[in-house]
């Protein structure tokens, strides 16, 4: 077994560690996060993530697109944060920064890239499933 422990959250009915890495892209892969879009954003996205109670594990703003990883309880669901940060941080941005409308039409592209990171090893999935014979 790794020395690397996990820490699991929990709302009121699950434990969990739902940790993913996302990447996303402004229309056309334009490299407009640039000249203070990128702080905006930054600011933007811990907004979003604070409210949605995820936790912003890290976050790097390249001009043409961000990577974030965090940590998302299930039943809110990643989708749902990814939405709530690409539509918020679109209306801001393009008003707090008007060149953006003049260079695209909308400042996200409607997908994203998404995956898993980390896991719980086998050993604590098994003694989770044990323990649970007892609550």
């Amino acid at each position: 077994m790794s020395s690397y422990t996990i820490q699991y959250k929990s709302n009121n009915n699950v434990v969990y560690s739902c940790k993913y890495h996302v990447i996303w892209c402004p229309k056309y892969r334009r490299k407009v996060l640039v000249n203070g879009v990128d702080i905006r954003l930054k600011e933007i996205i811990q907004d979003v993530c604070t409210e949605s109670r995820a936790d912003m594990l890290e976050l790097e703003v390249m001009p043409e697109h961000v990577h974030l990883l965090v940590e998302v309880d299930p039943q809110y669901g990643i989708h749902r944060l990814v939405r709530s940060i690409k539509g918020r941080s679109s209306r801001l941005l393009r008003q707090e920064y008007p060149w953006l409308k003049s260079r695209l039409p909308t400042l996200w592209t409607n997908s994203y890239f998404v995956s898993t990171v980390g896991g719980a090893p086998l050993e604590i999935i098994k003694q989770y499933i044990e323990n649970q014979k007892r609550v």
